[in-house]
């Protein structure tokens, strides 16, 4: 039985599906927009590019990803992500990453970074698409 809001929500209705799964393993194929929101930071390097590699699989070339989490400034600056880097870190053994390492990231698994866009929260949006 789907959700209220989600019987309500109108012209998105049949615009988008969730998928659970393991995303080591494999995705679903033939998106036309994937997202990852709030993933990457619970992983360490090793373990990103793996889930990067394994959704880039899925992809054809030239569709987008998504990735929402926390920028932090490469110089430094005080940033609200700076306290639960440190709790990744200890608890999960993820961190938050500078705008180059999620360029890193992205690049070693296929997605050239387009775009960090900022947003009025904690996370930014970090754009790539599948090459």
């Amino acid at each position: 039985m789907p959700h209220p809001a989600a019987a309500n929500s109108g012209s998105s209705a049949g615009r988008w599906r969730a998928h659970g799964g393991d995303v080591f393993a494999a995705v679903p194929e033939g998106g036309d927009l994937y997202l990852l929101k709030n993933i990457l930071h619970d992983w360490p390097d090793e373990d990103c590019l793996r889930i990067l590699r394994t959704v880039r699989d899925a992809m054809t070339p030239g569709i987008g990803l998504l990735v929402v989490d926390a920028v932090l400034p490469a110089d430094g600056t005080a940033h609200p992500a700076v306290p639960l880097g440190i709790v990744m870190l200890t608890v999960l053994k993820g961190r938050e990453r500078t705008a180059a390492e999620f360029e890193d990231l992205l690049t070693r698994s296929g997605f050239p970074l387009d775009r960090i866009v900022p947003a009025p929260s904690l996370s930014s949006i970090v754009e790539a698409r599948a090459v």
